[in-house]
């Protein structure tokens, strides 16, 4: 019987102490808090396990320099904020974010990861880390051309490598704007008849 009442005690007091401690404001909510205990295992557990289920196994487009070249534009325009360039200096986002997001550009990244475990971070984002999901905002094809990038980092041609340090738009043709025609301005009243109310 005492073991049923401690138990009984164990399961109403736990939750009640977790509910305080989340509530109380106790805990590490703020990007330069530490982690709360096991918080980056089950994490990483959780992120693993869903990417292995989903991911894809191919991948549909070819590792080409036009392929490469395109996913770089994409990558300066909605990763490099966060995820860095070459030679170049963290952001100000990047160095507030937590968790920190990985450098994509420089060391290992994530050249040790498949092209279909980086399409499907790209595609679906990973909740409370600050990574978007692109599925809404980009094509298949764009979120390939990423994925195909950054798995390859370590290996990208030369003309890919400038791409990336280069303004963005720069390594890419950019259509002419039309001219337009000024609209001429609207004709003087003469002076003796009063404007139009």
């Amino acid at each position: 019987m005492k073991f049923i009442v401690g138990l009984i005690i164990g399961l109403l007091v736990v939750p009640f102490g977790l509910y305080v401690y989340l509530t109380g404001g106790a805990a590490p909510v703020a990007t330069t808090d530490s982690s709360m205990p096991f918080e980056n295992y089950l994490a990483h557990k959780a992120l693993n396990a869903r990417v292995k289920l989903e991911m894809p196994k191919t991948v549909p487009i070819q590792p080409t320099e036009a392929n490469y070249l395109a996913g770089a534009e994409l990558y300066k325009q909605h990763c490099a904020a966060c995820h860095g360039l070459p030679l170049t200096p963290k952001t100000a986002i990047a160095a507030g974010m937590f968790p920190k997001p990985p450098l994509l550009m420089e060391g290992k990244g994530v050249t040790d990861d498949e092209p279909g475990e980086s399409y499907w971070k790209i595609a679906n984002g990973i909740r409370l880390s600050g990574m978007p999901g692109f599925s809404k905002s980009l094509s298949e094809t764009q979120m390939w051309q990423i994925a195909l990038l950054v798995a390859n980092a370590d290996k990208l041609p030369a003309s890919v490598k400038a791409a990336l340090v280069a303004p963005i738009g720069a390594s890419t043709a950019i259509p002419a704007m039309p001219q337009v025609t000024p609209v001429p301005p609207p004709p003087a009243y003469p002076s003796t008849l009063p404007p139009p109310k």
